[in-house]
């Protein structure tokens, strides 16, 4: 059966009429209040999380008080996916990185839809796939990688995810989300701004030239949209 949109989400919208049914009448809508976080390291999933708008981000907190974000879910994929496949801890915090709209159903019911439909199960697994992709990629990228390209990927990925060229974050929101010290956001904001590719003022961002973001960034941006196409979007 050919897929109907239906949903903001891209996993949802890809669904056939048939799996879609499978879950439509359990799903709640819920508001992601920024900054507020979702689930803990270790904590049993519970939700399963489809944005609408908004980022969810996952990250890994250290015993010294530092955060790295590893990957990013928005309107793209869903957060959650792996409790339907024996997953049922969460391996990673998950913060509401921008604030949007997301759809959620009890892991309970995402299981027993997984368990109905093969087709259903492999997108879960396919979108699973793709978040392992991107946690590889940012960790590669945080290893090798300037501030300045690592901090332009991941604005690249917000602008992707927002839709917008706008976007409210803090120096020290953004320093634990590509794993460096604020002062370095500080510097490398205001190189990036100095350049005419962003503004950003008290938390505010704008990018102004998204061209040469790209061209500030590293490889890591494409490379990661690359596999989510190959895993999501390609037979």
């Amino acid at each position: 059966m050919d897929a109907v949109p239906r949903s903001p989400n891209h996993l949802l919208a890809a669904l056939s009429a048939t799996d879609f049914e499978l879950l439509r009448p359990h799903f709640k809508t819920v508001e992601l209040v920024q900054e507020i976080v979702l689930v803990g390291a270790g904590d049993r999933l519970a939700q399963v999380f489809f944005p609408h708008s908004g980022v969810i981000s996952l990250v890994v907190s250290l015993a010294g008080g530092g955060r790295v974000e590893v990957a990013s879910v928005g309107h793209d994929s869903v957060f959650g996916g792996s409790a339907a496949l024996d997953g049922n801890v969460s391996l990673t915090d998950a913060i509401v990185q921008l604030p949007g709209i997301a759809s959620t159903l009890d892991v309970g019911i995402l299981r027993t839809a997984a368990d109905q439909s093969i087709d259903f199960r492999t997108t879960l697994v396919r979108h699973e796939q793709a978040l392992f992709a991107q946690a590889q990629q940012s960790a590669a990228c945080n290893a090798m990688h300037s501030a300045e390209a690592r901090l332009s990927r991941w604005l690249l990925r917000m602008h992707d995810l927002a839709g917008t060229d706008k976007f409210h974050l803090t120096q020290d929101f953004l320093a634990q989300m590509i794993g460096v010290q604020r002062n370095s956001v500080s510097t490398v904001a205001h190189t990036l701004q100095q350049a005419g590719i962003i503004k950003y003022s008290r938390g505010n961002i704008e990018i102004t030239n998204l061209e040469a973001l790209k061209e500030a960034s590293c490889e890591c941006y494409q490379a990661v949209n690359t596999q989510y196409n190959k895993l999501l979007y390609e037979d």
